[in-house]
């Protein structure tokens, strides 16, 4: 059990699970743990212990029984990891150069949350931080400013109303200030009947962003989704789902029936106003530069969406204090599970 142990104490979150913590999961699933469970003791999301269990789950005596093993698991992740990853000699003159080379290049992250994330942690003093580097290279930094529409949106009328307006939220969640306020969308990708589509999450405060790949756009498969949601987050789905904000499309048209199942308000923006779910929209726009518009869902692997799902989870933010979703919806979790 030591060894087990010592094995979970060096999983670094935001880092891709090793083969032994594999065997951790498939130990403590023969045992009954909860997913949930799992992830508290690897230091990791509980996505990332569902999307793992799906990957490596095998199905036994003729189908009968369905059963995770770490070996499949993680031949599964190798064979996605093959072709992996980028590579560059032209920054290794220091550490924080190295450094930057690394998340930028390899996370995708932009040179003013490299430089502004390296002194929030404490990693580099500010002294060691090249701020030259941020000035000198930040103009190439564009990945999105290019495609913004400066246009003016007028909010058209005569749009079918499919329940609580947006104009009934409460002033507080537009503030940000509580946990557990949600906007949701879909990503659609080459919208033919038989493409999957990517149903999204994000929660107002910290910023996390769930990805679920459904079979299409309809509301019942939407419904299905939050229905497992449901079922993951159990007795903490009210303190974790307090609200969703969403828009008028006829694939949200079953959401207000959360209202009395699960105990949750929905809220409808308003027609044709995507600003009024800004935080998921926003989203969006990052799964676009790995999914561009166009192309099918089909086409990209279960890892492919977990991959992009972590990239989002694990970029710090300025408007976090260059602290990450993810640290910031564990803490909002942890003070939750400590107070039940």
């Amino acid at each position: 059990m030591d060894s087990l142990h010592s094995t979970m104490n060096q999983h670094i979150k935001g880092k891709h699970l090793s083969f032994e913590e594999r065997v951790i999961i498939q130990l403590r699933l023969k045992d009954g743990y909860s997913l949930r469970a799992i992830a508290r003791e690897l230091n990791c999301s509980p996505s990332t212990i569902s999307y793992e269990v799906k990957r490596g789950t095998v199905k036994l005596y003729h189908g009968k029984v369905k059963r995770y093993k770490a070996t499949q698991g993680h031949d599964v992740y190798q064979a996605h990891r093959k072709n992996c990853g980028r590579k560059s000699d032209f920054l290794k003159k220091t550490q924080f150069i190295h450094y930057v080379h690394k998340h930028f290049f390899e996370d995708d992250w932009s040179f003013d949350v490299c430089s502004n994330r390296a002194t929030a942690t404490g990693e580099f003093a500010s002294s060691d931080v090249a701020v030259c580097l941020h000035q000198n290279l930040y103009n190439y930094d564009l990945p999105e400013k290019l495609k913004r529409n400066t246009k003016l949106h007028r909010v058209r009328k005569n749009k079918k109303k499919l329940g609580r307006s947006i104009e009934e939220r409460p002033k507080e969640i537009s503030e940000r200030n509580e946990f557990g306020h949600w906007e949701c969308d879909l990503v659609l990708g080459h919208k033919t009947k038989d493409d999957e589509v990517l149903l999204t999450l994000s929660e107002r405060m910290s910023r996390e962003f769930l990805i679920i790949r459904i079979p299409d756009k309809t509301s019942i498969s939407v419904m299905q989704a939050f229905k497992g949601l449901q079922r993951q987050y159990s007795e903490h789905w009210n303190d974790i789902f307090k609200t969703i904000t969403t828009d008028n499309g006829s694939e949200f048209a079953d959401l207000s029936n959360l209202e009395e199942a699960f105990n949750i308000l929905v809220y409808y923006a308003h027609p044709y106003t995507s600003c009024d779910k800004g935080t998921v929209e926003r989203h969006n726009g990052l799964i676009r530069r790995f999914i561009p518009k166009g192309e099918a869902i089909a086409n990209y692997s279960l890892q492919d969406i977990i991959d992009i799902e972590t990239w989002c989870n694990s970029l710090p933010r300025k408007i976090l204090a260059y602290h990450t979703p993810d640290e910031i919806f564990e803490r909002e979790l942890d003070l939750i599970y400590q107070a039940a």
